[in-house]
C-alpha cells in the first residue's frame, strides 16, 4: 500500500491518499480561474432564461394575434407585397448605384493614367480592335474593285 520512491539515496515512503492530495493541489485552479467559471456560468444562465422568455413571448403573441392577422390578411397581403418590391427596388438602385459610382471611379483612373487593376487588358483589346479595323479596310481597298467590277458585268447599265 505504501509507495516507495529513491530520492537522493533515500527511501521514502508516501500515503497513496497523500500523494493523490499533492497532485490535485498542483494542478487546482487559482482564483481568477474560478471567477472566470463562475461568470460563465452566470452569464450562461441568464441567456438561456432570456431566450426562454423570448420563445415564450413570441409563441403567446402569435397565439393571441393569429385571429387578428387571419381576419386583417387581404390588408396584409398586398401591402407585405407592394413593400417587398419596394424594398426591391430600393436595394437595387442602391447596387446600381455603387456599381455605376465603382465604374466611373475606375475610368477616371484609367483615364488619368494611374494604371487601375485590369488597363492592361483594356489596351490590349483595344489594340487588337485597331488592328482588326486596319486588315478590314486593307481588305475593304484590295477587294472592293473586284466586287466593283463584277455589279457592273452584271448589270452594264448601271
Amino acid at each position: 500500500m505504501a509507495d516507495r520512491q529513491g530520492v537522493s539515496g533515500q527511501t521514502q515512503i508516501r500515503n497513496p491518499s497523500t500523494n493523490f492530495l499533492t497532485r490535485l493541489h498542483e494542478n487546482s485552479p487559482n482564483s481568477t480561474q474560478i471567477i472566470g467559471f463562475l461568470i460563465l456560468i452566470i452569464t450562461g444562465a441568464v441567456l438561456l432564461l432570456l431566450t426562454g422568455v423570448t420563445i415564450t413571448a413570441t409563441v403567446l403573441g402569435l397565439i393571441f394575434f393569429s385571429p387578428l392577422l387571419l381576419i386583417s390578411s387581404p390588408i396584409w397581403v398586398p401591402v407585405g407585397a407592394l413593400l417587398l418590391v419596394l424594398l426591391v427596388g430600393f436595394l437595387s438602385l442602391c447596387g446600381f448605384g455603387v456599381a455605376a459610382a465603382a465604374a466611373l471611379s475606375w475610368v477616371y483612373k484609367y483615364f488619368s493614367g494611374s494604371h487601375p487593376v485590369g488597363s492592361d487588358r483594356v489596351d490590349y483589346a483595344r489594340s487588337r480592335i485597331v488592328d482588326t479595323a486596319s486588315q478590314v479596310k486593307d481588305y475593304a481597298r484590295e477587294y472592293g474593285g473586284y466586287f466593283q467590277s463584277k455589279v457592273k458585268d452584271a448589270a452594264p447599265g448601271a
